[in-house]
């Protein structure tokens, strides 16, 4: 179903051509911070893979992916894709990037299934990108690391943007605050998952919530995720706690509540994906080209994510709607809503 949110006397604070301006500015001065930051080169990406070879992600598990028949292939079955995390490591291998470096592009998508409101759209354009790790890297601390400096690209980027609007003013907290999905869950035991990331946000202005994907004391886990591309079992020997992964997020004033721009983490090596794919019961994946790739020792070791791109701008140019940043389809009761609460949906 779809939703909306109604925010208490909205009023844009650009028109239309600033606010496209402003979308330029914004994702060419990111993503050239965030290739420096973190030592990446531009590749080109899918926009849909071949069905059967396990290169495309099924995010939570539950997302169908939009297929279509190839005529020249004997209408063998393309789908369009969900997100680039398997298939970047496929291409780290191909180009032989060395640790310490890696890749970013820009991914486009279609997500069909997803629940259409102010921060969800049929479309996904993100930046998506992948490092090449050392073993060694394999840690919580360094995760730490590369988010700290994702967040200083997000900081820099929201100072050129409120000297490029001076109506716009700054509102992201100087650090991120990290936090494990368990302890969090201690925090507030008597609340849902969505609850506690809006009470810790609100709190804290960035938190980036460690451990998405592994079961909690309460027997759920914070929020879902495939098991063959993030780790989120392998035990941090510091807290004792499992998972290298998570989600950044910040505090959306317009909104009113805790705001996703990153999911990202260090990836499955060999025993952690045969441990998450037995325990979701997805073993038949290993016969798979991408898993069979990774058993078999070719694939590196990384780290990576995906950056919403209209995200990232709604946050900066302090919109209420994604549709407000991207071209999409929407249910005409909710432009009309829209309309009437000063949301210019394009």
């Amino acid at each position: 179903m779809s939703y909306l949110i109604k925010p208490a006397n909205y009023k844009p604070l650009l028109d239309m051509k600033q606010t496209e301006l402003g979308i330029k500015q914004i994702k060419e001065f990111f993503q050239q911070n965030l290739s420096s930051e973190l030592r990446l080169r531009r590749v080109t990406a899918p926009l849909f893979v071949l069905k059967g070879m396990g290169i495309n992600d099924d995010l939570s598990g539950t997302e169908r992916p939009v297929t279509f028949p190839i005529k020249d292939l004997g209408d063998k079955e393309a789908e369009v894709v969900h997100s680039l995390a398997k298939w970047k490591r496929l291409t780290l291998a191909d180009y032989k990037i060395e640790p310490g470096y890696g890749i970013y592009t820009d991914m486009n998508a279609i997500r069909a299934d997803e629940e259409l409101g102010n921060i969800h759209s049929l479309y996904v354009d993100q930046w998506d990108w992948e490092r090449v790790i050392t073993p060694e890297q394999r840690t919580v601390e360094f995760l730490k690391s590369i988010v700290t400096r994702i967040y200083a690209a997000m900081r820099r980027t929201e100072y050129m943007i409120c000297e490029m609007y001076p109506q716009i003013t700054p509102f992201l907290a100087h650090d991120v605050h990290f936090i494990h999905a368990e302890d969090l869950l201690q925090m507030y035991p008597d609340k849902t998952a969505k609850e506690r990331e809006n009470l810790i946000t609100e709190r804290y202005g960035a938190v980036f919530i460690i451990g998405i994907g592994c079961k909690l004391s309460n027997g759920q886990p914070h929020d879902l995720r495939a098991p063959d591309y993030d780790d989120y079992t392998t035990i941090d020997p510091k807290t004792g706690l499992p998972g290298l992964n998570g989600d950044l997020m910040v505090w959306n004033s317009v909104l009113g509540r805790a705001f996703e721009i990153s999911s990202m983490g260090i990836r499955v090596d060999k025993e952690a994906m045969l441990k998450q794919l037995e325990l979701a019961g997805k073993e038949e994946r290993t016969k798979l080209y991408f898993h069979r790739r990774l058993l078999e020792g070719t694939l590196p070791l990384t780290i990576g994510g995906g950056i919403g791109q209209s995200r990232l701008c709604m946050l900066y140019l302090r919109k209420a709607h994604i549709g407000e940043i991207q071209a999409s389809i929407w249910p005409e009761d909710m432009r009309k809503e829209c309309e009437k609460l000063g949301m210019q949906l394009i």
